[in-house]
C-alpha cells in the first residue's frame, strides 16, 4: 500500500490529540504474545547460543572439485589478499598454500585447493566468520545459505570469471554495511577497528536483505524503528533487557497489535516481588490488578487490563518461542533516561499508542481515527495485520540513526568481547546451519 508520510504523521497527531486519550505523544520505539501455553515460558538471559545440529552426511559419491583455470584462481587470490577490507583475515583462507598451487600448474591440487578457499570465504562473507557459540542469545535465522547455495556460487564465478563479483552479491545489502566498510578503510585505531569488524560480522549473521518493510530494534542505541523501502519511516525511544535480564537477538512475525492487553506474570517476577505481595497484602494486590490461582510453587497470576496495567496501553502480538514483544508501560518518565537496560528482557516502547496507530494504518489498512477509537474505549482489543510484518531486535554497538554517519553505543550486555576473541582465532571449519530454537523454560516479564 502506498503510504503517504506527510498524511500519516498528521492523522497520527490528530487522533492522539483527542481528549480521551492518556498518552501525550513525544519522540517514538517496538512487543511480543505467545499463545497462553507459552506464556510462561522464557530463556536463561545470558546462556549461549545452542550451536547447530549437524546431521550424519548422507552416502553420496565423492566428487572432484570443479577445474580452476589460473586466471579464476589468480583473482582467488587478489580477493584473498584483499579481504582485509571486508574486515576478515586474510591468512584463514590458505593465500600462500594457493599461491604455490598457482605456481605449480592447473590440475587437481589447484582445483582442491582454491575450491576449499573458496567455499570458506564465501560462507564467511555469506554468514559470518564468528563461531555460533561467540553469538550470545543469538537466535535469529538466516535463509542465505538456501538463498545463496555454495556449489551454485562457485559454478557462477568460474563460468562468469567474476569472482569479486560472486563475494559481492552474497554481503550484506544494508547501508550499515558499506559504511562500517568505509569507516574500517579508514581508522588505524586497533580497538575501533575490532568493533568495527564485530558489527560487520554481525550483518552477515542477518539475512542478506531484511525486506521492504520491517520493525527493526537496536538494543545497545535503545531505540526502534520503522523502516519501508530502505527508509525510516518512524523512530521510538525504547527501554531494554536489564543486564542480568538481557534482551536476546531475535527475528519474529508481527501479525497484530493488542489494545489494552492483559499480562500473565512470569514465575521470575512472581518470585521476586508479586507473590510476597500476594501473600502479605491481598487487598493492595487486588488494587494493582492482580487475579491468581494457586499458592506456593503453583501460583499463577495475571494482571488485569487498565491504566496500571504493566504492558501499558498496547502490544505488539509477534508469537516466538522467547517470549519477547513490544509494548507500552505506564512509567513513561523512563524513556528521558539516557541508559534504558531496564527491563525483564521485552521492548518497552515510547509513544506506544502512536506507533500502534502507524502499525494499524500500514498493516492492517486501519483509518488512525479508527484505531484510536479502539484505545478511546478502553476495552481489551486487537488490531489483526492483513500480512506479517517481519521484526528483527539486533545487537549493533557501532551503527548509523538513517543517515548513514556511524554512532558508537555502550555494549551494555559485553556481547563484543567473544566475536573479538573468536576473530583471533583460526578459523573453525564449520557446516552452516540455523542454530537450534529451543524453547524457553519462563517467559520474560516487562
Amino acid at each position: 500500500m502506498a503510504v503517504n508520510k506527510a498524511v500519516i504523521g498528521t492523522s497520527i497527531v490528530l487522533a492522539l490529540a483527542a481528549p480521551a486519550l492518556a498518552e501525550t505523544p513525544k519522540p517514538v520505539t517496538p512487543v511480543n504474545l505467545l499463545p497462553p501455553t507459552l506464556q510462561t515460558q522464557t530463556p536463561a538471559p545470558a546462556s549461549p547460543v545452542v550451536p547447530p545440529t549437524v546431521a550424519a552426511p548422507a552416502a553420496i559419491p565423492a566428487q572432484p572439485a570443479p577445474a580452476w583455470t589460473l586466471g579464476n584462481a589468480s583473482a582467488l587470490l587478489a580477493f584473498i589478499q584483499g579481504v582485509g577490507t571486508r574486515g576478515l583475515n586474510p591468512a584463514d583462507y590458505g593465500p600462500d598454500a594457493l599461491q604455490a598451487a598457482i605456481k605449480a600448474g592447473e590440475g587437481t591440487a589447484l582445483n582442491d585447493l582454491a575450491t576449499l578457499a573458496f567455499t570458506q570465504l564465501l560462507v564467511d562473507l555469506r554468514d559470518g566468520r564468528t563461531p555460533y557459540t561467540a553469538r550470545v542469545q543469538w537466535f535469529i535465522r538466516d535463509p542465505d545459505a538456501a538463498t545463496f547455495p555454495t556449489d551454485e556460487m562457485l559454478r557462477k564465478a568460474l563460468d562468469s570469471h567474476d569472482i569479486e563479483g560472486v563475494f559481492a552479491s552474497v554481503e550484506p545489502t544494508h547501508p550499515d554495511y558499506a559504511a562500517l566498510k568505509a569507516a574500517l578503510a579508514t581508522t588505524k585505531d586497533t580497538v575501533r577497528q575490532q568493533i568495527i569488524k564485530t558489527n560487520m560480522d554481525r550483518w552477515r549473521w542477518l539475512p542478506h536483505d531484511l525486506g521492504k518493510r520491517y520493525v527493526y530494534v537496536n538494543v545497545p542505541e535503545y531505540i526502534v524503528r520503522v523502516v519501508g523501502k530502505g527508509k525510516n519511516i518512524a523512530t521510538y525511544r525504547a527501554i531494554v533487557g536489564a543486564p542480568k535480564t538481557a534482551t536476546p537477538q531475535l527475528d519474529a512475525q508481527a501479525i497484530g497489535m493488542i489494545i489494552h492487553p492483559t499480562w500473565t506474570i512470569p514465575q521470575s517476577i512472581i518470585k521476586e516481588s508479586v507473590g510476597a505481595l500476594i501473600t502479605n497484602n491481598p487487598a493492595a494486590a487486588r488494587a494493582r490488578g492482580y487475579t491468581w490461582t494457586g499458592s506456593g510453587k503453583n501460583l499463577s497470576v495475571v494482571q488485569k487490563f487498565g491504566p496500571g496495567n504493566s504492558l501499558g496501553m498496547m502490544k505488539m502480538d509477534m508469537p516466538n518461542p522467547h517470549a519477547i514483544f513490544l509494548h507500552d508501560t505506564p512509567a513513561r518518565n523512563l524513556f528521558d533516561r539516557s541508559v534504558r537496560a531496564l527491563s525483564h528482557g521485552c521492548i518497552r516502547t515510547d509513544r506506544a499508542v502512536e506507533f500502534a496507530i502507524l502499525m494499524s494504518i500500514l498493516q492492517a489498512d486501519f483509518d488512525p481515527h479508527e484505531a484510536a477509537t479502539l484505545f478511546k474505549r478502553g476495552l481489551n482489543d486487537r488490531i489483526p495485520f492483513t500480512e506479517p510484518v517481519q521484526v528483527f531486535i539486533n545487537y549493533f554497538t557501532m551503527a548509523s540513526n538513517g543517515d548513514g554517519k556511524l554512532n558508537s553505543f555502550a555494549d551494555i550486555y559485553g556481547r563484543d568481547a567473544p566475536v573479538i576473541a573468536s576473530f583471533a582465532q583460526p578459523r573453525q571449519d564449520k557446516i552452516v546451519t540455523t542454530p537450534a530454537i529451543v524453547v524457553p523454560i519462563e517467559a520474560p516479564g516487562a
